[in-house]
């Protein structure tokens, strides 16, 4: 059973920087491709950033140059570094693991960036 458990979140003023991390439990992770989502009050959840099992990346554009996305398979774990952050960044930011044709979610991490 897939169980995606997000941490990192937090309160941070405009430019200064976070690190979130995504740990994964159970089979299958080396294989998954892994992602970060947001969903900021009133609007869609939107992709982040995305890696592939061969650690291809891509991001949106409103956040190329300021995030960067990892993964780490003897630890199950990915991570996104987020330096220059801006007030519009914050939403609460959610891990999602692609696997055997479905989409699992970790429970969410709120991310606060103050003007």
């Amino acid at each position: 059973q897939v169980r995606l458990v997000e941490s990192g979140g937090g309160l941070v003023q405009a430019g200064g920087s976070l690190r979130l991390s995504c740990v994964a439990s159970g089979n299958g992770f080396s294989f998954s491709d892994m992602g970060w989502y947001r969903q900021a009050p009133g609007k869609q959840r939107e992709l982040v950033a995305a890696i592939t099992s061969r650690s291809f990346t891509n991001y949106a554009d409103s956040v190329k140059g300021r995030f960067t996305i990892s993964r780490d398979n003897d630890k199950n774990t990915i991570s996104l570094q987020m330096n220059s952050l801006k007030p519009e960044d914050t939403a609460v930011y959610y891990c999602n693991q692609a696997i055997w044709g479905r989409n699992y979610w970790g429970q969410g991490t709120q991310v606060t960036i103050s003007s």
